[in-house]
C-alpha cells in the first residue's frame, strides 16, 4: 500500500511539472508602447530591474523587446493581438510559425513564459472574432506542444468585466447569455491544459461609471463600511476583492470552481476629461500604493482566502498615443521621460542611472586603491584641482 501511495505522489508531480505557470510571486506590470516618446527596451529593462518588478506583459512579439529582455532573468508575457486570431483560428499551419518565430527563436535566453492570445474578445462587438478565439487557442497551444515548449510557455486570454452579468452582489455574478456559449468550451480547454481565468479588473472605471452608488473610499482600499454579500455571509473592504470574487462566482456558475482568478490589468488613471473627477495623481497613488501593500500581504480574497491573490499593474508608461476617453493616456506608474508618475516607492529611471552610475564610481575608486595607492591619491587630488605635493 505504501508503494502504491509512493507512485500516486510520483504520478501526480509528474503531471503537475508539465503545467506551465508564468507568474513568479504577486506583483506585475503591463507594459504597453502606444507611445512616441518612452524609453528605448533596453532603459525599461534598468528600470524593471531598478524597481525589482520581475513579471511583464506586453500586447505583442516585438522583437526589440524580445531582444532586450535577453539574459535579464524578467519573465515575459507576449501578445498575440486581436489582429492575428481569426488568422490562427484558421490555419494551423501560421500558429506553428508565428510561435516558432516570436518564442522557440528566443527561449531560453529571453524567459517568454506565457502567450496571451487575443485581449478582451469575448463580450466584444465582432461575433466573429469572439468565434475564433477558441480555435486559435488550441492551434498556439498545439504549436508550443509540437515545439516542445508547451511545459515552460502558458497559453492563455484576457477578459475585461464586459463578459460578466449581476455582478452585484459578488455571489450573483454569471457569464452574459451571449457569451457563456462561447466561454464554456474555452474553459473547459483551459482547465485541460492548467491556465488561469485571466481578468482585467478596473476599480476606476466602475467607480466613474458609478460615483453615486460606489463610495470612493472602497475603490481606493481606504477605511470603509465596505459591502455585505448575504448569500456567502462574507464582508467586502474594497472594491477590487469584490470584482474578483465575483468572477470566482460566475466560474463556479459555469462549473470551474477550481479555476484560479489572475488580474492581468488593473490601475487607476492620473488624469482624465473633465467628465472623469476621480482621475488625479493624488487618487492613482492612493489606489496603486494601496494596491502593492494588498499584495505584498499574499493573501486571496474572502471567496478564496487560500488562493494568494496576483496582479498585473496597468500601466508601466503614460501613452500619448492612446485615443480614447483622456484617462487613457495617463495610467502609468512612470511618465513617457522614465520619471515616476507618483512616489509609490519605486525608484525612476533617472535616480537608479544615478545610482548605478555611483557604484561604477565607487567601484572604480576600489579598483583604483587595490592597483595602485599612489594613484588613487593623485586620482582624488586632481579633483579638486589641487597638488598633492604641497600638502603637509
Amino acid at each position: 500500500m505504501r508503494i502504491l501511495g509512493f507512485l500516486f505522489l510520483v504520478f501526480s508531480l509528474g503531471l503537475n511539472a508539465v503545467i506551465a505557470t508564468a507568474f513568479t510571486g504577486t506583483y506585475g506590470i503591463n507594459y504597453g508602447r502606444i507611445a512616441d516618446n518612452i524609453p528605448t527596451p533596453d532603459k525599461v529593462v534598468r528600470l524593471l530591474k531598478a524597481a525589482k518588478i520581475k513579471n511583464v506583459r506586453i500586447y505583442d512579439a516585438d522583437h526589440s523587446v524580445l531582444n532586450a529582455f535577453k539574459g535579464t532573468g524578467l519573465e515575459l508575457v507576449i501578445g498575440l493581438p486581436n489582429d492575428y486570431v481569426k488568422e490562427m483560428n484558421a490555419n494551423a499551419d501560421h500558429a506553428l510559425t508565428w510561435v516558432k518565430d516570436n518564442v522557440k527563436a528566443f527561449l531560453p535566453e529571453t524567459h517568454i513564459v506565457g502567450i496571451a492570445v487575443g485581449n478582451e474578445v469575448l463580450g466584444g462587438n465582432d461575433y466573429d472574432l469572439s468565434v475564433a478565439l477558441l480555435g486559435a487557442v488550441k492551434n498556439i497551444y498545439n504549436a508550443t506542444k509540437k515545439l516542445g515548449i508547451d511545459d515552460l510557455v502558458q497559453i492563455s486570454t484576457a477578459h475585461s468585466q464586459g463578459v460578466f452579468t449581476n455582478s452585484y452582489p459578488p455571489s450573483a455574478c454569471i457569464f452574459k447569455e451571449g457569451v457563456a456559449q462561447l466561454m464554456k468550451p474555452l474553459l473547459e480547454f483551459f482547465s485541460q491544459i492548467g491556465s488561469p481565468f485571466c481578468l482585467n479588473a478596473y476599480p476606476f472605471l466602475a467607480y466613474t461609471y458609478n460615483p453615486d452608488k460606489i463610495d470612493i473610499n472602497y475603490a481606493l482600499f481606504q477605511p470603509t463600511e465596505g459591502i455585505y454579500d448575504e448569500k456567502t455571509d462574507l464582508h467586502y473592504d474594497n472594491l477590487l476583492d469584490a470584482q474578483i470574487d465575483a468572477a470566482y462566482a460566475a466560474l463556479e456558475d459555469a462549473g470551474f470552481k477550481k479555476m484560479e482568478v489572475i488580474i492581468t490589468e488593473t490601475g487607476w488613471a492620473s488624469h482624465g476629461d473633465q467628465n472623469e473627477p476621480a482621475a488625479t495623481p493624488s487618487n492613482a497613488r492612493t489606489y496603486h500604493y494601496n494596491l502593492r501593500k494588498r499584495l505584498a500581504k499574499r493573501k486571496g480574497t474572502p471567496m478564496r482566502p487560500k488562493s494568494i491573490l496576483k496582479a498585473y499593474i496597468f500601466a508601466l508608461f503614460n501613452e500619448n498615443s492612446k485615443g480614447g476617453a483622456g484617462s487613457e493616456k495617463y495610467y502609468g506608474l512612470f511618465k513617457a521621460d522614465g520619471s515616476i508618475s507618483y512616489d509609490i516607492g519605486f525608484p525612476g529611471l533617472k535616480s537608479s542611472y544615478a545610482s548605478s552610475s555611483r557604484v561604477s564610481f565607487k567601484s572604480t575608486l576600489l579598483a583604483c586603491c587595490c592597483l595602485n595607492m599612489k594613484g588613487l591619491i593623485l586620482y582624488i587630488y586632481s579633483l579638486f584641482g589641487a597638488d598633492y605635493r604641497q600638502s603637509p
